[in-house]
């Protein structure tokens, strides 16, 4: 994966959690891989904000329960 496609994604999932009505601010975002799979995750300095999978379209999915390996 490209930084240029790392950044969109990023923002692509920052747009995503605001129109979700996310009120706390994300301080690290970062695109990460797990069992073959890749993610976007929001944090915040106390917990996890957001979680999406990114899909072999390219298209981001909120996940409701964080995947093993994610902490």
């Amino acid at each position: 994966m490209k930084v240029t496609d790392k950044h969109a994604l990023t923002r692509r999932a920052l747009a995503a959690y605001f129109r979700s009505r996310g009120s706390e601010q994300p301080v690290t975002f970062e695109v990460e891989r797990h069992s073959k799979l890749n993610y976007v995750i929001l944090r915040s300095r106390k917990a996890l904000l957001a979680c999406y999978r990114i899909r072999n379209d390219g298209v981001l999915k909120r996940l409701k329960r964080l995947p093993a390996g994610v902490e």
